[in-house]
Order: structure tokens, then sequence, then C-alpha cells
């Protein structure tokens, strides 16, 4: 250790977030929360948290539960790849290793969607290991105090924070100390208008020193953004409409959706209506269009969907294809959707 983790742990004793499986040394919950966290704000992942908490108490009873009602449970969140790893991890733990988490971070990353941070935060916060847990915040945190120039999103700047996280860890409260720095980097460190001036490390900082604070951590460019257009199918059929299983290896793999076609760009309902899988569904049946609504832009890590939702009314002689459900609208809500329908269907809607 360098000094800093005295004082990091002096101020998180008094400042520290309480947070639910702050409270418990269960692997399990330790475990289900780092899941639900990746990639999701505090006040949200922890609601998330509190409901698989109490429908799945332990990893047992999370095994035994079917990917619809663990993707359903997860709606909202989004990442559903989080969902499923989660589920298969829960059979792994059970399948192989009778019910109990592997006690090492080593164990613990050989289980589904369990990468180097997760398996270092479950081990240190449930069994005491030594392990760093390096997130987004740890990363911020330690670039702004030892002012890195290296980007922190490369294979050779990762390695660089890991190194100086696991040189200011605290063996005897690595747990602790781990999520010390996440709450320094969430409440003090922040990535904008950062809160020097309540910084008991204000005066260690050498990007404070350098000026440098506003400029760390450095980051390589970001990915290409791919825009994508999709056009949903709200069939009316009286009161009952059709969803279909999403089984395309993405990231809404096992959600529910309306029919839907994908174009290669902007177009109105005439092109859609003009594509070949739309005149293949429809076409001998006809149809009558109720109204198309245009969804604001849903942004994801490095997609921009742009989404409308066409409701129709398909002619009577209409036959749904193989593997469309077809259900009461009444009963939409009890289906896993992507977040831009969930906010569709939440949305007042005369024609539902």
């Amino acid at each position: 250790m360098t000094g800093i983790a005295p004082i990091l742990l002096g101020w998180y004793d008094r400042y520290g977030r309480d947070l639910p499986w702050r409270r418990t040394r269960d692997p399990y919950l330790i475990w289900l929360s780092e899941v639900i966290l990746q990639q999701t704000r505090v006040a949200q992942g922890r609601a998330c948290y509190e409901r698989f908490a109490v429908r799945y108490p332990d990893v047992v009873s999370l095994a035994a539960a079917s990917e619809d009602d663990v993707l359903l449970l997860w709606q909202g969140l989004g990442y559903y790849s989080r969902a499923r790893n989660l589920l298969a991890a829960a059979r792994e733990v059970t399948e192989r290793f009778g019910g109990r988490f592997p006690r090492s971070a080593a164990g613990l990353r050989t289980l589904s969607g369990v990468g180097e941070y997760t398996a270092a935060a479950v081990a240190s916060a449930a069994f005491g290991e030594p392990e760093a847990a390096v997130d987004g915040n740890v990363s911020r945190v330690l670039a702004r105090l030892y002012d890195l120039t290296e980007p922190v999103d490369t294979s050779a700047g990762h390695r660089l924070v890991a190194a100086l996280a696991r040189a200011e860890l605290d063996p005897r409260r690595p747990g602790d100390c781990n999520q010390a720095l996440m709450d320094f980097g969430a409440l003090l460190c922040t990535p904008a208008a950062p809160r020097c001036d309540a910084c008991p490390l204000a005066e260690r900082c050498l990007a404070r020193a350098a000026g440098t604070v506003a400029e760390r951590p450095v980051k390589r460019g970001r990915t290409a953004v791919r825009e994508r257009w999709f056009h949903y199918l709200h069939l009316h059929c009286g009161g009952d409409t059709f969803l279909r299983r999403r089984e395309e290896r993405d990231i809404w793999r096992g959600l529910y959706e309306f029919p839907m076609i994908e174009t290669d760009g902007p177009v109105d309902f005439a092109a859609v209506a003009a594509t070949p899988g739309f005149r293949c569904w429809f076409g001998a049946a006809g149809w009558r269009v109720a109204g198309s609504v245009v969804l604001p832009p849903h942004r994801l890590t490095h997609r921009v969907i742009h989404a409308a939702v066409h409701r129709l009314e398909p002619g009577n002689s209409f036959v749904p294809p193989e593997g469309w459900l077809r259900l009461p609208s009444g009963r939409l809500g009890e289906y896993a959707v992507p977040r831009l329908l969930e906010r569709y269907l939440d949305a007042e809607d005369p024609c539902r």
C-alpha cells in the first residue's frame, strides 16, 4: 500500500452508501447485485435487486426459474445478456458446485458472465480474498490520482490501473476497500464537476496539481455508432394481438416483440407494406392501417434504433405465421419486451 487506503476507508466508514447488498456476506446476494449493477445506475439497480432477492432468495431458487420469468423481472434494465448469464451461472453453481459459490476469484471466473471485475468484487466482499475490483469509477479515481496519460480503455491502460488498485488494496478489508474506491468515484470524483474541494485525497492528486482533472481519464476513440430502422406491427384482432419471441443472437434474444420488419433507412408505411416479408404475411388477407406512431430514438452502446409502430387490422382470412403468439392485448404485460416497446405500451394508447 502507498498510504491512501486508510484515508479511503475512513471516508467510506463515514460517507459510504448504505446499500442492502453491503449488509450481507452472502455470495449469492453480492453476486446478484454486481451483475445487476453492470451498466446500470444504483437507484434503478436497487429496485431490480430487491425484486430478485424476494422472488429468488437463493441461488437454487433462481436456478429453477424459467428464462421468460427472469427476463420479465429484468425488464427495463437493458443489456439482457446479463440476465441470461445470471440464469446460466445460477444453474452452474447448482449443478457443478452443489449450490455453493466458489470461494476464490479464479473459481468465480469459471461461471457464465463473470469476468475479472465481478469475480474480484464477490471474492473480496463475500470471502475476504484480497482481489482488486476495477470498474469505471475506480479507473477514473486512479487515473486522476496518478495523472495517467495511458488510455484506460486499452489493455495496457487496464493493466496499469489494475496494478495500482492492487497496490492500494488493504488486505484486511479488501471488500470495503473496493467499495470505498467505487463510492469515491460515484460521489466525489465524478466524471463532470468532481468535488475536489471535499476530497480527502486532494493534496495527493497529481491531476489536480497539474490542472488535468478534466482530461482524466484518457480514453481511446469511441466505436462508430450504427443506425437501424425497425417497423413494428401492432395487430388488432378482436381484442387480441400477436407477439413473436426474438431468436436472433443479439442483445434482445429471448425477449418478445411485435412482428417487425427492418429497413435499410427511414421509409414510410407504404414502403414497409411493399417489402417481401410484409406481402408474405398479409398480401392475400389484406389489412387496414389504424395509425402509426414514431418512437423516440433508442440509443444503445453502439446502436441507435429508429422505430415506428404501425397499428394494423388484418383481414378475416389472415393466418399468422408459425411461431407467432396470439394473446389478449391485456396480457402484454406478462411478457418481457425491449425497453422501447415497454415505453410505447406504457404510454396512453387508445388503440390498445
